[in-house]
């Protein structure tokens, strides 16, 4: 499903009021699947990209971005290997940020790493998507779910799944407000929510 979900996370975003002329943090970009597609719409160097596999961010910009013809809109600093989230290196802060298939490998403890560090990386109301599996509200901590393509997910086990109580939890003292979004569209049934930046003044990258 690499140009469907590709494809669909570029018109989410756009649906959600990225322009051009906006910084896109991509937080587990891989090899570039929605980053094509990112680099093409926004403006030169306005897209970031940051993996813990530094052999599919090469293949991104050697393979993906160069086949599309777009390496002139982004410098290879831009994308950071790092399975620390450590967005602090890019030197800069962002509009939006993206989070597609990450919060299903990971465990409570690192998305909240995850979360503080991206809050630290938004701008005063920049705001994160971030995709999820979303488990029976009435389960018990054993129960496994199935979802959309037969994917099965566990509590305490990738692929994870999650209540919107447990991302209340991650976020606690942080600067963000969350908002579940749910549905939207994604062919394996992974759930979107939305968490917006409530600090007043930018931070400085430390």
């Amino acid at each position: 499903m690499w140009d469907e979900i590709g494809d669909l996370q570029l018109r989410f975003l756009v649906s959600q009021g990225l322009r051009p002329d906006h910084d896109l943090l991509d937080i587990g970009c891989g090899c570039l699947r929605g980053g094509v597609r990112f680099v093409d719409y926004l403006n030169a160097g306005g897209y970031a990209g940051v993996d813990s596999n530094p052999s599919l961010l090469e293949a991104g910009y050697d393979l993906e971005l160069a086949q599309a013809g777009l390496t002139d809109k982004l410098d290879r600093s831009a994308l950071l290997a790092s399975d620390q989230f450590e967005f602090e290196k890019l030197g800069r802060q962002f509009d939006f940020a993206i989070a597609q298939s990450v919060f299903t490998h990971l465990d409570l403890n690192r998305i909240r790493r995850c979360l503080a560090k991206t809050a630290e990386a938004l701008k005063p109301g920049g705001r994160l998507f971030a995709t999820f599996f979303e488990g029976p509200a009435d389960a018990s901590p054993f129960t496994l779910t199935t979802h959309l393509s037969g994917i099965v997910t566990k509590s305490d086990a990738d692929p994870y799944h999650y209540l919107i109580d447990d991302f209340r939890h991650a976020a606690r003292g942080l600067p963000l407000e969350i908002r579940r979004i749910g549905d939207w569209g994604h062919p394996r049934g992974q759930r979107m929510l939305e968490f917006i930046s409530t600090q007043t003044t930018a931070s400085s990258p430390t």
